[in-house]
């Protein structure tokens, strides 16, 4: 799911989508330190310090309470990290490391980090073995992407829905960007993966399945495909009601994805 081989995979706080299937929501936004989760913390690990919420990682036993209190999808626990951190972090465990790739939230909402992170990492002789890979919604516009690109050795991009309308229930926001990146991250060779994820009664339609299958064609029949299966774990809201997507539904669109003509096409190894 984070790329081939064995890598160090960096969550990064804040994303600009808003999608109802998140199953990771509390990477939405960057805490705001209003202090709501600091008395829902049973373990007294949560403090207000100057204004700002304080955790105490040796107090703290994840029960993960003050995620569920929080207004706004964030979390206190996060550790801010510099990039001399996380080059110490890829030093410290470089003999089993194979690449790092950057997730979320969305990674790229972080731009300068990842563009100094990953220039660095391609600088050092040392570490420029390891590749850089971004696990994106695509979001970002051309010219940001043509400014990280010399530095990245690939993406992995998530489309939510083809139906413009769709797209934007799913996440707040329209799907032409997310379509436009992935044209141009193929066009320059840094497309890793395509990855879809399939929820009952929206993004299985016939419709959905077939713009898929066309869009994919058009950039190669050899791109890999990533199908993912939508799960309760994790997400909250309106998606708790949703049918999850069962295994035997996935295996029958990937079918039809092969037969269509795709030559590269994943399904999830386990289900939750």
């Amino acid at each position: 799911m984070d790329g081939p081989g064995n890598r160090l995979v960096l969550f990064l706080q804040g994303c600009n989508f808003a999608c109802l299937s998140c199953h990771n929501p509390h990477t939405m936004t960057v805490c705001n330190h209003c202090g709501v989760c600091v008395p829902a913390c049973p373990q007294g690990a949560l403090r207000l310090v100057d204004g700002k919420v304080s955790h105490d990682g040796q107090l703290c036993d994840d029960c993960d309470k003050c995620l569920d209190a929080c207004p706004i999808n964030s979390n206190p626990k996060v550790v801010e990290m510099s990039v001399g951190d996380v080059l110490a972090l890829l030093k410290k465990n470089k003999p089993f490391l194979t690449g790092i790739t950057v997730s979320g939230g969305e990674a790229t909402t972080q731009l300068k980090f990842i563009k100094a992170l990953f220039f660095v990492i391609k600088q050092s002789e040392s570490l420029k073995d390891l590749t850089c890979l971004i696990d994106s919604n695509g979001y970002l516009p051309e010219h940001a992407w043509l400014d990280l690109l010399p530095v990245t050795d690939g993406v992995m991009l998530d489309i939510k829905a083809f139906d413009t309308s769709l797209h934007e229930a799913l996440t707040g926001r329209p799907n032409a960007r997310t379509l436009a990146s992935a044209r141009l991250l193929h066009a320059h060779g840094k497309l890793e993966e395509l990855r879809f994820l399939l929820v009952p009664g929206k993004t299985d339609r016939p419709e959905e399945i077939r713009s898929l299958l066309q869009f994919t064609k058009e950039l190669s029949a050899d791109l890999p495909l990533r199908l993912n299966a939508f799960q309760h774990h994790g997400v909250r809201g309106e998606a708790l009601e949703w049918p999850v997507m069962t295994e035997v539904s996935v295996e029958a669109i990937a079918a039809l994805l092969r037969m269509g003509g795709l030559n590269h096409v994943t399904t999830p190894a386990v289900y939750l």
